[in-house]
């Protein structure tokens, strides 16, 4: 096991970027807009290698050509010597938020350009342990045939770490772009930059820039606007759900800023709006900087926001003393902005740290109020920090007015996996709740998954780097969280194996006949799950098949004097569909089920409308056994 503990760099002109385009948060409320699949007219003349279906398979294993269904809603490449065109919107953007599905043929290569200019590379990279730009999400390199050998492609960039799915699976991209820069002479000013890419909810890069057109664009020229472009020419590929956002070169802006600070204990925004401030400063950030006690003072920051175009403007706060865990005995503070003398939003303590909101603005130029207050210091919510954001029509997400800071010196505490198997005990969020007695197994191959060992739960797989563990063992290990570092697909908080009258009766939330026995660690470094099950005992193992490509999952069962039927629930999703080779996919092909044997599943739709796959523990001799591989 290597831990690693890696200190931060702190680089004024990057975090000043930053302070301009930022991720998004999940729940930012902008939509997206949907390109339409229901034909091609929102593309350029196609070439018979793209058409239109309903649904597309491609197999992980044996590869081939594709097969289809009839219909729309998703575009399928199948090139030939004949018909092997590039895919371009009618569409030109310059700085663009995109986000996309897409699933690759085996072997397959494909790209999305940027303008026809600027690569994201597509390809079938499940399993590579070192990738390189021309892996999937690497930003593909430039290409100079004057250059000496072996240096003719230059500034390529690899992805972070490969989060890459098996061929016939969905993957998705979101991608955060910003246009190379021209003066009104049409000389280029700045590069493009991708300044963030998103795998499979992985980010890959960041801030990364591209100085001129990669290998194979469609146009070797830089201008503001351009067409996305998917390339046509390498191989099968499959693209649906593509959306996007423009943005102008116009921000929201907030100037003026000055702050009103108080000292004391607060209960309410409206309880110091009658005091006198004990101190009033010109500020030029959104921050607390007034000469008071750290713990309890409230601050009301009033200034001037500028909106550039009129519609839908999302804004969010967060006040980063109020700890995400709440305690409801001790409330630590509030906050509220309004903006024109309108309230806008207000942070509920009793729920976390953010607020959120939509609100309808003219373009022009608005009063606008930040009041808010601490009481307590808590030793896990030491920052002060106060962020508001914003997004809008054509105005990418930013943070407004952000302090620049010196890094902490502690950089993020990761758990990296080399040679053998790691085991790791800590707490792990799974949804909304902390599971507190789990387990993580990270493995050599890149495949990880979590346990529940309390309740005989498996809970979550993940492909690509291990954890951090930096909430766990820096300061005091608040809030004690073991994070994947990896592209998560989370599963239903169940049971694995339980009673059941018959094939209908309803799969259990909980198991009262489940008994956690500790664990056994194999010569390989694997541990075995012991429990039992009322009368009978059960050993299960997860273990990497195919370098990593599958996890295989297994329980004996040896039943002594239990009589009762064991069933084990292999899957549970929106839908679980069989596929030509055998395979089962699950999710609208989020990951596969590969069955060991001639086994028949029960699938069937439980009370929730939530599809299930059931295997019956078949005991022969006095045990018996269930077994199935995860492929994704």
């Amino acid at each position: 096991m290597e831990i690693k503990n890696y200190p931060k760099l702190v680089c004024l002109l990057v975090c000043l970027f930053f302070a301009h385009y930022q991720s998004k948060s999940q729940s930012a409320a902008l939509a997206l807009t949907p390109v339409s699949l229901n034909d091609l007219s929102a593309f350029k003349p196609v070439t018979n290698n793209w058409k239109l279906v309903s649904d597309v398979f491609f197999d992980p294993i044996k590869g081939g050509a594709a097969k289809t269904t009839s219909g729309t809603g998703i575009l399928v490449n199948t090139p030939s010597k004949n018909a092997e065109g590039h895919l371009l919107t009618t569409m030109e953007h310059g700085d663009l938020e995109l986000e996309l599905d897409f699933m690759m043929a085996k072997g397959s290569n494909a790209g999305v350009y940027l303008q026809g200019r600027y690569e994201i590379q597509m390809f079938d990279s499940w399993g590579v342990k070192d990738p390189k730009s021309s892996d999937a999400g690497g930003i593909y390199e430039r290409w100079d045939e004057s250059r000496p050998e072996g240096r003719k492609g230059y500034e390529g960039h690899p992805p972070a770490q490969n989060v890459s799915k098996a061929p016939g699976l969905w993957q998705h991209f979101r991608i955060v772009f910003r246009a190379p820069r021209f003066n009104a002479q049409g000389q280029k000013t700045e590069n493009a930059r991708f300044i963030e890419v998103v795998q499979n909810g992985v980010t890959i890069h960041k801030n990364v820039e591209v100085t001129g057109p990669t290998r194979a664009a469609a146009f070797q020229d830089e201008k503001p606007l351009g067409p996305l472009m998917i390339q046509g020419d390498h191989g099968s590929v499959a693209i649906r759900n593509i959306k996007y956002k423009a943005y102008g070169t116009e921000l929201v802006t907030l100037s003026n800023l000055k702050l009103s600070a108080f000292d004391g204990t607060f209960k309410s925004v409206a309880e110091f709006d009658s005091k006198t401030p004990k101190t009033v400063m010109d500020l030029d950030v959104l921050a607390h900087l007034a000469p008071a006690t750290r713990d309890n003072f409230a601050g009301k920051i009033t200034g001037t926001i500028h909106v550039p175009t009129s519609g839908q403007y999302y804004f969010n706060l967060n006040l980063a003393w109020i700890p995400n865990e709440v305690n409801p005995e001790r409330l630590n503070g509030t906050g509220e902005l309004s903006v024109n003398g309108n309230k806008v939003l207000t942070v509920d303590p009793g729920k976390g740290s953010s607020a959120e909101a939509t609100v309808n603005l003219q373009a022009g130029d608005y009063p606008i109020t930040l009041s808010y207050y601490k009481n307590y210091g808590f030793w896990y919510a030491r920052s002060n920090d106060i962020t508001l954001s914003v997004a809008g029509p054509g105005v990418a997400y930013r943070s407004l007015n952000t302090p620049v800071r010196a890094a902490d010196p502690v950089g993020p505490i990761t758990v990296s996996v080399e040679n053998e198997p790691v085991m790791q005990r800590g707490f792990v969020n799974h949804g909304d709740t902390k599971r507190t007695h789990v387990i993580s197994v990270g493995e050599p191959g890149g495949a990880s998954y979590t346990v529940d060992l309390h309740a005989g739960e498996f809970l979550q797989i993940w492909r690509g780097n291990f954890l951090e563990t930096t909430q766990m063992w820096h300061g005091r290990g608040e809030s004690q969280l073991a994070v994947p570092q990896g592209s998560v697909i989370q599963f239903p908080a169940k049971p694995s194996l339980t009673f059941l009258t018959n094939q209908k009766t309803a799969w259990p939330d909980s198991n009262a006949a489940f008994s956690y026995l500790g664990y056994d660690v194999t010569k390989a470094g694997r541990p075995i799950f012991k429990y039992a099950l009322g009368a009978a005992s059960v050993r299960e193992t997860i273990e990497p098949e195919d370098g990593g490509k599958k996890l295989a999952h297994s329980f004996t069962v040896m039943p002594g004097q239990e009589t009762k039927e064991i069933w084990c629930l292999v899957a549970s999703g929106d839908n679980i569909t069989k596929l030509p080779n055998g395979l089962y996919a699950v999710n609208d092909k989020q990951y596969f089920i590969e069955l060991a044997g001639k086994e028949k599943p029960v699938i069937r739709t439980n009370a929730q409308n939530k599809t299930e796959m059931l295997l019956p523990v078949k005991v022969k001799n006095n045990m018996g056994m269930v077994k199935y591989a995860i492929v994704w």
